[in-house]
């Protein structure tokens, strides 16, 4: 059974940090991401990585600040937060596909989701 766990969202204040983690079972993965969904809003890509080679890819929203990274030994990628602003609050999903082909930046493409872990930054 294929398993994504998403852990590490909280409460924090703006200019914070916060480090997300999803950990994969059930199967190894070729691109995993992360997605974030504001109340009212649509769901939207924040940042991917190809496991195999590690080439990321970020929404402009959230370049330069976040850093995502990945340990194939652990099948589980990171998302680590800085200097966070209250437009980052949100629900934030991880997503995983087997291929290295998709377009890393569509939720569509992805397989298999998380149940999701709230971040939340106060101003």
């Amino acid at each position: 059974q294929v398993q994504l766990v998403e852990s590490g969202g909280g409460l924090v204040q703006a200019g914070g940090s916060l480090r997300l983690s999803c950990a994969a079972s059930g199967r190894t993965f070729s691109t995993m991401g992360w997605f974030r969904q504001a109340p009212g809003k649509a769901r939207e890509f924040a940042a991917a990585i190809r496991m195999s080679s590690a080439t990321t890819y970020y929404a402009d929203s959230v370049k330069g600040r976040f850093i995502i990274s990945r340990d194939n030994t652990k099948n589980t990628i990171y998302l680590q937060m800085n200097n966070l602003k209250p437009e980052d609050t949100a629900e934030y999903y991880c997503a995983a596909d087997p291929s290295s082909l998709i377009i890393p930046a569509r939720a569509r493409s992805y397989d298999y989701w998380g149940q999701g872990t709230q971040v939340t930054v106060s101003s």
